[in-house]
């Protein structure tokens, strides 16, 4: 039996590749970081076993590898990419850049057939050169949240060219579900839409709705990390859906889709000095579907229309 550890698990993305790998027969063992309440994450998966982290700690990381054996890791722990970019720098360089380097030492230090995949993101582009981006595309961040995520990509091809880890970045672009925190753009949209059906709130007011982004589905996304695991040769992978959609776009699907016009309830913060974007940060993903055969499953309307109805089951 395979067993991986999922870091994060708590999280959206952990707890959607807990599910798939609990439906392929995997012993998943969930890491937390210490004092996380266990019951409020578990998204009712059975069968999960979960553990503390101390990502600050290589010791206390070599030892949860020597009792957990496993035989994949997902690295999903992260401070937060959505209104939090900025928060804490120096946390976010221990948690989301260092923590990294220290579970790929201990790989190598405790058992260097372990397979990692880290959770890389698009934020590592920043302000971008060429669009759409790719595999090879220049990095430039432009948020402690981007620079420290491309200090553990870094780190992945390090380990896994110098020491022989087959250790593997996905590059993921943004993805959502209903499990998205209120912290992130759409899941702010649609709790909004429902609030103003059932005249629980009145209005939303959002910073700019000409901004575009590459929107997925949290679950197509953890399943590309999972092919990149089986693949023969480990590498890194962007994953996005290829195609740029509006905020405003978000908004008149989620309120359509309940019989509201989105403009009667949408307004835009008049102190947003949010500056245009230039060049929009959509991903090519053509390597991981040529080469793993990964295809997302969920359309963007499809998608934001999902979360809606989720929604709006949390209101019933």
């Amino acid at each position: 039996m395979k067993k991986a550890l999922i870091t994060g698990v708590n999280g959206q993305d952990g707890s959607y590749l807990a599910e798939y790998l609990v439906s392929y027969g995997y012993h998943v063992v969930g890491g937390l970081r210490s004092g996380t309440n266990r019951k409020d994450h578990s998204h009712n998966i059975k069968g999960i076993e979960f553990v503390d982290i101390d990502f600050t700690s290589q010791a206390k990381i070599n030892e949860l590898l020597l009792a957990v054996k496993p035989t994949e890791i997902y690295n999903f722990a992260a401070y937060s990419s959505g209104l939090g970019m900025f928060d804490d720098p120096t946390g976010i360089a221990e948690i989301n850049g260092v923590s990294v380097a220290r579970i790929l030492e201990g790989i190598v230090s405790i058992d260097s057939n372990i397979k990692f995949c880290q959770a890389s993101s698009s934020e590592m582009f920043g302000f971008v050169d060429e669009s759409p981006q790719s595999e090879v595309t220049r990095f430039n961040p432009r948020t402690p949240y981007g620079a420290a995520k491309l200090y553990a990509h870094n780190m992945v091809n390090i380990y896994r060219k110098h020491y022989g880890v087959f250790a593997c970045s996905a590059i993921l672009y943004n993805h959502e579900s209903p499990r998205r925190s209120l912290k992130f753009v759409t899941r702010k949209i649609v709790n909004a839409a429902v609030s103003i059906k059932y005249k629980v709130t009145d209005k939303l007011t959002l910073d700019a709705l000409d901004v575009k982004r590459d929107w997925g589905f949290s679950e197509d996304y953890v399943r590309a990390m999972h092919l990149m695991l089986q693949h023969h040769q480990a590498d890194d992978y962007v994953i996005a859906s290829g195609i740029a959609h509006t905020v405003r776009d978000v908004c008149q699907i989620a309120f359509d889709h309940i019989g509201l016009d989105y403009r009667k309830f949408v307004e835009v913060a008049q102190s947003s000095s949010r500056a245009p974007e230039t060049l929009v940060l959509v991903g090519d993903s053509s390597k991981a579907r040529e080469t793993l055969g990964w295809e997302p499953s969920l359309e963007f309307a499809d998608l934001i229309r999902m979360m809606v109805d989720a929604e709006m089951k949390i209101f019933n």
